[in-house]
């Protein structure tokens, strides 16, 4: 049996990996085994690979759970090589990767609420300024890093879309904080169940939020929040080839691929292309 007749999803990833490299290495399947039985196999193999290199993680990945200060444990074998390319045990992303392939092999399932949110925006008939910013402002939290998302996420989109955008993304990160009565704006219940009732905002959140209401741009933040809020919704089913047309005219796609185009954020990019390479 070959490796096309793998379990759905072990070899759809537009990996460099192909059925016939895998066969070369010895991964076989024989025309008994179960769906269960060829995933197990295709696991262990997979394993193995992992084993012929050495994995370590970056400090931020790891503060919190270790103390950064304090010297890490020993790899088991360092004669090993270290890792410097692609992680076996996360899909394999194209050579010119786009927005979209970002978020079907590298964003987590928590994408669900920027979809939600993007589908709302739709409905409410804003303009495609407005609909691209909801796409885009917790890409920080689902794909990158969560703390002060707002900002990570403007810097990663900057060089790609319209100025008023990445701004509004940046924003975002302040003003969900604040009410505001004249769009029907309330803080949201959700924080309060999250940080407490008692939770205050740190004093450079609250100054952003204090420029930020005067700018010309204020309404489209403001907008993100106001989409934001409520599109929550488990049962929800939306998907992020929906929006290809708008992502197309909106979002400046380079032919090199997200993260090979030099860009001042291209790194970044990488980085979530290659999350455990070693330097």
């Amino acid at each position: 049996m070959t490796l096309e007749q793998a379990p759905p999803g072990v070899t759809d990833t537009e990996e460099e990996l192909t059925s016939e490299k895998l066969e070369a290495e010895g991964l076989t399947f024989t025309p008994e085994m179960t769906l269960s039985e060829r995933a197990e196999e295709l696991e262990e193999h997979m394993m193995k690979r992992m084993s012929q290199v050495r994995i370590g993680k970056s400090v931020l990945f790891t503060s919190g759970d270790l103390d950064p200060t304090k010297p890490v444990p020993p790899p088991a074998d360092p004669s090993l090589h270290v890792l410097m390319g692609d992680d076996p045990r996360i899909p394999q992303m194209p050579k010119a990767p786009t927005l979209q392939d970002f978020f079907k092999h590298r964003f987590s399932p928590s994408q669900a609420h920027l979809l939600q949110s993007t589908k709302l925006a739709l409905k409410n008939g804003h303009d495609e300024k407005i609909v691209l910013a909801c796409l885009l402002h917790d890409i920080g939290v689902v794909g990158f890093i969560r703390s002060d998302h707002g900002y990570w996420g403007a810097q990663l989109v900057e060089p790609y879309v319209d100025e008023e955008v990445s701004w509004a993304i940046r924003m975002h990160q302040a003003l969900r904080f604040f009410p505001d009565d004249s769009v029907g704006y309330e803080y949201p219940e959700m924080y309060i169940r999250l940080m407490g009732a008692d939770y205050k905002v740190e004093p450079y959140i609250e100054e952003d939020y204090k420029r930020a209401r005067d700018h010309k741009w204020y309404m489209t933040s403001r907008l993100i929040t106001l989409n934001d809020l409520y599109s929550f919704d488990p049962n929800a089913v939306v998907h992020i080839d929906e929006f290809e047309d708008i992502i197309g005219r909106n979002f400046k796609q380079p032919k090199e691929g997200l993260g090979f185009d030099g860009s001042p954020t291209a790194h970044m990019w990488r980085t979530i292309i290659w999350p455990t390479k070693y330097l």
